[in-house]
């Protein structure tokens, strides 16, 4: 049976199956090993020649990767549900958020990957209820011809710490580890795992700094995330990472979300080494609607994210979904 807000034989949008972040990798033959892809979420939904790429809340982005809409029309297939994730690869071929973005900024669409994981539906089948392993053997035929800009997501099964161990020496950003007997689990967080090579995650713009020195336009960016209960949290600032180009450009964004008002439920911690604001009359606030990509070092005993770079605006994940990343332990099964 297809989720709700599906037909039998052509779904809409199938709310997305989602990870947990684990600190290893698991092992076993239960488990199939695939690469972090650092791009965006999409699922491509074919219907005799109609073709969407659609965001992980549903959204239709097709305008915007019209050479990756031309490519899907080149699959050989009458319907199909794809899930996957768009991606633009440096000089090594590895995925960088950050060229994605620019890829947007300069029309270079042309030069984007469409890597496709899961196969939920093909020709009236309802396939999300195969086992994965059973989903990605379809899948692959599918994607057996080779077409610019479409790519098959291989996999290894069994030996999870040793995959992600390479992951990170070919400076990827980590590790996705399914269960390779299960169905697809919309919005699911058991059965799908990611273990990372760096800290990365996203955080809500909160405010600003004025910038110093020779630097124009703003200083940096005061981040911030929610809690379950729904309350806003400092979480640290980002200050390198942005060009010149971006300062320009986050600004121009930032500005018109100026508000007068501190939006965090309490104010910044004043005492810690890492990430505290200047004088709270320095910073200008805004509404906390702007989610971007960073990384970072570690969390400190105070809660502030230590040794930040900035990478990107995320267009992909509304704010109040963005809530403070924890790692769990791998539940035994």
């Amino acid at each position: 049976m297809l989720p709700v807000g599906t037909t039998s034989r052509r779904p809409k949008w199938i709310k997305p199956q989602l990870t947990r972040l684990v600190d290893e990798a698991p092992t076993g033959k239960d488990w199939l090993h695939e690469i972090k892809y650092d791009g965006y979420r999409m699922h491509a939904r074919i219907d005799e020649g109609k073709i969407q790429l659609l965001t992980r809340t549903g959204l239709d982005w097709s305008h915007r990767y019209r050479r990756t809409i031309d490519a899907l029309g080149s699959l050989r297939v009458k319907n199909a549900y794809v899930d996957g994730e768009l991606c633009a690869l440096n000089s090594d071929g590895v995925p960088v958020f950050s060229r994605l973005q620019a890829a947007m900024d300069e029309g270079h669409t042309d030069q984007l990957f469409f890597f496709a994981f899961d196969l939920l539906c093909l020709n009236g089948e309802d396939t999300a209820q195969l086992p994965l392993i059973k989903r990605k053997e379809q899948l692959k035929r599918l994607f057996k011809n080779e077409i610019h800009g479409l790519r098959y997501s291989e996999h290894v099964v069994s030996d999870g710490p040793r995959f992600r161990e390479h992951a990170c020496k070919l400076g990827l950003e980590g590790v996705i580890s399914k269960r390779i007997d299960r169905p697809y689990a919309p919005g699911d967080r058991g059965i799908w795992v990611k273990s990372k090579c760096l800290n990365r995650e996203e955080f809500i713009v909160i405010g600003w700094t004025d910038p110093e020195g020779s630097r124009s336009h703003l200083g940096a960016l005061l981040l911030g995330y929610y809690t379950e209960d729904g309350r806003l949290h400092y979480a640290g600032r980002a200050g390198t990472g942005i060009t010149d180009k971006e300062l320009k450009r986050l600004s121009g964004v930032l500005t018109p979300l100026q508000v007068a008002k501190m939006p965090l439920a309490e104010p910044p911690p004043r005492d810690s080494r890492f990430g505290a604001p200047p004088k709270l009359s320095k910073v200008h606030w805004v509404k906390p609607e702007l989610v971007v990509e960073v990384t970072y070092l570690t969390w400190t005993e105070d809660n502030l994210l230590r040794q930040v770079s900035y990478q990107a605006q995320r267009e992909d994940k509304p704010a109040r979904q963005v809530v403070r990343p924890t790692p769990h332990p791998r539940r035994k099964r």
